[in-house]
């Protein structure tokens, strides 16, 4: 799922990949935005909050959504450093990004009980989960070679309209190709979509434990893609 890149990459490992991680996406994003009365997965409302503050000459507010911005996009680069710089062996470049967003998860899981809604733990708590969608959506980005993105929907929703509209055009051409396009992004909608529900239901149940979910799926992505390959190759050595 996460350990295939390049050409033999297959578009069922994207569709796994786009299931498993945007579920993911839309539990923290509704979770997150309960728990924090912040959305923790995308920048795009964060600007035009940002934009209104500043008019309004709201600077502290204004730092605070300015440092949001930034940790995603911190999140997002720290990701991509990892996976192109550090490790020498790319097939297992992703567990370090991976693992670093279970601890924050687990992190805001175990302390959010002591949020007590003041701007400092808004600020900490918020930040933390905009780190980690940033590395989750980067990472998720360059394992499939920007056919996925698990964060947000706005790209999402208009691929999908422009695919819809070819689709149905009326030419010779093979449209298998675009069909499997459509089935992706319904795919990435459906599950962010599911994940959300997820998430806001199990957050009225949970609370702040609720973010524990989201971790131990994460860990089981990681067995998945780590564990059991090298379960596999033990297995065939044994065999041999």
């Amino acid at each position: 799922m996460f350990r295939h890149t390049g050409s033999s990459r297959t578009p069922q490992h994207n569709i796994r990949l786009a299931a498993l991680l945007c579920m993911t996406a839309g539990f923290v994003n509704v979770a997150g935005f309960l728990a924090f009365s912040v959305l923790t997965t995308n920048v795009t409302g964060h600007v035009a909050l940002l934009a209104e503050k500043m008019v309004q000459q709201d600077f502290a507010t204004a730092r605070v959504v300015g440092l949001w911005m930034f940790m995603f996009l911190f999140g997002a680069f720290l990701s991509s450093f990892i996976v192109n710089n550090i490790f020498h062996n790319r097939q297992y470049s992703y567990v370090i990004p991976i693992l670093a967003e279970i601890i924050i998860l687990i992190v805001v899981a175990g302390y959010g009980y002591h949020f007590n809604r003041t701007i400092a733990e808004t600020e900490f708590f918020a930040g933390s989960l905009l780190f980690a969608m940033g590395m989750q959506n980067a990472l998720v980005s360059m394992v499939s070679g920007s056919v996925v993105r698990t964060t947000h929907l706005t790209g999402m929703f208009t691929d999908l309209g422009v695919e819809m509209a070819a689709v149905i055009k009326r030419d010779d051409t093979d449209k298998t190709e675009l069909k499997g396009k459509i089935r992706l992004r319904l795919i990435i909608i459906f599950f962010f979509f599911f994940g959300g529900i997820l998430g806001g239901y199990l957050f009225g149940i949970l609370q702040y434990h609720t973010f524990f979910i989201p971790a131990g799926i994460l860990m089981v992505a990681l067995f998945y893609d780590v564990f059991r390959i090298n379960a596999i190759r033990l297995a065939r050595k044994l065999t041999h």
